[in-house]
């Protein structure tokens, strides 16, 4: 069952909560408050989904009561919307100054309220599965290296490295931040492993080697399962970004620009960042020769395109590396 949203109205004349009333109720749960005190208790106790809130009011204008809320960290992301008279360009102003995000004038009608407070409780919805969809990447992408001995910086360093080459490659802004989200899911498949195979403090032999392998299909399998943008490119990466220019590389041994762009670019980050990062059973190597490995293995291993690339960003990833090394 669908959960009714909470809308706090804040009115000190019980006329205006009343009409108020008579268009929301049939739509949302309701909460009145008849002062800004008051107002502001009944925030803190129900935390509604949005707050209508009169400005002209005796003992606490609703400045003032909005500046208050969004000081309290429990009540700072409750969106208000002032419902007022006052319609002069300083008040809207002042309005938006204390954190309102919108003005309904005086007197009010039906249509527009309804239409109003379901605009900003739609953006709560939106805001709310956002927030949902970047808890699940970050999950995912830390369930991928659960069990391994990699580090959960790893992860987010190299995609932070993905996002700067892609941003060297001429994608969009918008793209660029999928992909570091996306890039991070980058070995999900790795929690299909059997632990004597992933955590082996030796070479593995030939049969332990196929089922390491087998890591990038199962993220694949786990992710291409949702339609979402993000997903489908974190689906792509995680098939191909073991994927050699060459096409010596695994589960498909495709070649060239038959792999996605996305796994071209996340594959040089990965390398680089695997190199540079101690290890259990090994230090970090120094940049410069870390640097020489992707040089050499561009046009074998690597895009040699996006590699000229890389090279030319490096002071960008060596300061993406230095800020995650404070």
């Amino acid at each position: 069952m669908k959960r009714q949203a909470k809308v706090l109205l804040v009115d000190d004349e019980p006329n205006n909560l009343k009409l108020l009333q008579q268009i929301l109720k049939d739509k949302y749960l309701l909460i009145f408050a008849p002062s800004g005190q008051r107002a502001i208790d009944a925030a803190i106790k129900h935390h509604p989904d949005l707050i209508l809130l009169d400005i002209m009011m005796p003992d606490m204008n609703g400045y003032e009561v909005c500046q208050k809320l969004k000081e309290m960290p429990q009540t700072e992301d409750i969106p208000v919307i002032f419902v007022t008279a006052m319609g002069e360009q300083d008040d809207e102003a002042r309005g938006f100054d204390v954190g309102a995000v919108d003005y309904i004038q005086k007197p009010v009608s039906a249509p527009i309220v309804l239409r109003r407070v379901h605009t900003h409780l739609s953006l709560v919805r939106a805001k709310d599965l956002e927030s949902l969809a970047i808890a699940s990447i970050k999950m995912l992408g830390e369930a991928g290296h659960y069990n391994d001995t990699d580090t959960g910086d790893h992860i987010w360093r190299m995609a932070e490295y993905s996002a700067t080459l892609a941003r060297a490659a001429g994608w969009s802004e918008d793209k660029v931040e999928m992909l570091q989200l996306a890039a991070a899911m980058h070995d999900t498949g790795k929690i299909g492993i059997p632990d004597n195979v992933l955590k082996a403090p030796r070479k593995l032999d030939s049969e332990e080697w196929g089922v390491m392998k087998s890591h990038s299909q199962i993220g694949f399998d786990i992710l291409s399962q949702s339609t979402n943008p993000i997903f489908k490119l974190a689906a792509e990466i995680a098939l191909g970004h073991h994927e050699r220019w060459d096409g010596a590389g695994y589960p498909s041994g495709v070649s060239g620009e038959k792999i996605p762009e996305c796994a071209r670019i996340v594959a040089i980050a990965d390398v680089f960042d695997a190199l540079t990062m101690k290890r259990p059973y090994k230090d970090a190597w120094p940049v410069e020769d870390a640097v020489a490995v992707i040089k050499r293995d561009a046009g074998s291993h690597f895009d040699p395109r996006l590699v000229e690339l890389f090279l030319n960003s490096l002071d960008d990833v060596l300061e993406v590396k230095a800020r995650w090394g404070e």
